[in-house]
């Protein structure tokens, strides 16, 4: 099932913040100090996965909203002659 316009917003704005941090991390392994760059990228990395897959309680009004509007406006059906 595709993302819906909510989740492409959330997933953005999870990114915006989660890629200064993971190039701050990649900057401080290439500087050699390799525990405080590692936790960097894994804290990057677990900034996009907890937003991927952790439902909040503000999910899930939009989860609600998403399947409404998909009851509600169904396709049509095509008519074969």
């Amino acid at each position: 099932m595709g993302r819906g316009i909510l989740g492409t917003i959330g997933l953005g704005l999870t990114l915006a913040f989660a890629i200064p941090v993971g190039l701050l991390g990649l900057d401080r392994l290439l500087a050699g100090d390799t525990l405080v760059g590692a936790g960097f990228l894994g804290l990057a990395v677990l900034m996009v996965a907890i937003e991927e897959y952790l439902t909040t309680p503000m999910d899930l009004p939009g989860k609600l909203a998403e399947k409404t509007v998909g009851a509600v406006a169904k396709e049509p059906e095509e008519k074969e002659d």
